[in-house]
């Protein structure tokens, strides 16, 4: 295996309307840990851009601002051609609201060169928390009637998993070379899940590198539920029909697991009671919803239909 150092990875990172501060903050805490930095605006709105462009320039980046929102899978897959052509070996996705600690790309870099050696790694990624949490997220291996979870004991674990959140996931180019780049139609949801599925279908691993850590914000807020049953994660109305149609598009790829599709199911009518009855904007929230899944089933990919937007 042929070494590989930091200056050989590029980093990705996917913009839609970001905070200006927050952006300029990743774009800094990523260009000491790696070789360059790619920033993939989906058509923002503000001035924020030039100056951003001109650092990352500055750095051998680069600011791919796009006319419109391509979506997330398409902008991932416009700055992993950056990478390619730039010729970097790895690639580190980044969503806009991620916050990497410092060393985090040595850890996973180290981790990957230590687990390649046993077998093909299709990616390795961080244990992350959300700062409204009080834990790291667990890493998850699919099973039946739920998935096992699965946290860092010590610093010095990675822990074999069956799909990691694209933010923070080193990529080896090689790898999504044989593997295939990222789903563009699912647009944005789920398109860490499916990605993950393929390389493991293929004889791939991925793994949690308990070493590296990172802070990244799940959804657009915490809702409090009735009765004080706890709180959950909720995303606004467009975000509910992509995972809802999103999981049925996966529903039908001979690569995603049926262990999966089975433990998914009575999601399905979790989320529709609870964005439909509990969470409001409930009429809005099903109406999505329920658009959604009927896409699904037609086959629907690409970005959320106008007409159902344009309602409100």
């Amino acid at each position: 295996m042929t070494e590989t150092s930091a200056s050989d990875t590029c980093a990705v990172i996917v913009s839609y309307q970001p905070d200006p501060v927050a952006i300029a903050d990743l774009v800094g805490r990523m260009m000491p840990q790696v070789g360059a930095v790619v920033l993939v605006d989906n058509a923002s709105a503000g001035s924020w851009q030039a100056a951003i462009g001109e650092l990352l320039a500055g750095h051998g980046g680069a600011l791919l601002g796009q006319p419109r929102n391509i979506g997330l899978a398409a902008a991932q897959n416009v700055g992993i051609d950056w990478a390619r052509a730039h010729d970097f070996r790895h690639v580190l996705l980044l969503d806009q609201d991620s916050e990497p600690d410092a060393g985090m790309v040595a850890a996973l870099l180290q981790a990957w060169r230590t687990l390649s050696v046993a077998g093909m790694v299709a990616a390795v990624g961080p244990r992350f928390q959300d700062l409204r949490e009080h834990r790291d997220a667990p890493f998850v291996r699919v099973a039946f009637p739920l998935n096992r979870k699965l946290w860092c004991d010590t610093d010095t674990q990675s822990i074999p998993c069956d799909f990691l959140i694209s933010s923070g996931a080193l990529i080896p180019l090689a790898v999504l070379d044989e593997v295939g780049p990222m789903d563009a139609g699912l647009f944005i949801d789920n398109v860490d899940l499916e990605w993950g599925f393929r390389a493991r279908a293929r004889g791939y691993t991925l793994h949690g590198v308990c070493a590296a850590t990172m802070h990244h914000r799940l959804g657009d807020a915490r809702r409090t539920l009735p009765f004080g049953r706890g709180q959950i994660v909720v995303h606004g109305p467009p975000r509910l029909y992509y995972m809802m149609r999103n999981r049925l598009l996966l529903y039908r790829l001979p690569h995603t697991p049926r262990t999966w599709i089975a433990q998914d199911l009575p999601r399905v009518l979790a989320k529709l009671f609870l964005f439909g009855v509990l969470v409001g904007p409930r009429l809005r929230n099903l109406r999505y919803m329920l658009r959604g899944l009927r896409d699904g089933l037609w086959g629907r990919r690409g970005a959320c239909p106008d007409e159902l937007s344009a309602r409100g």
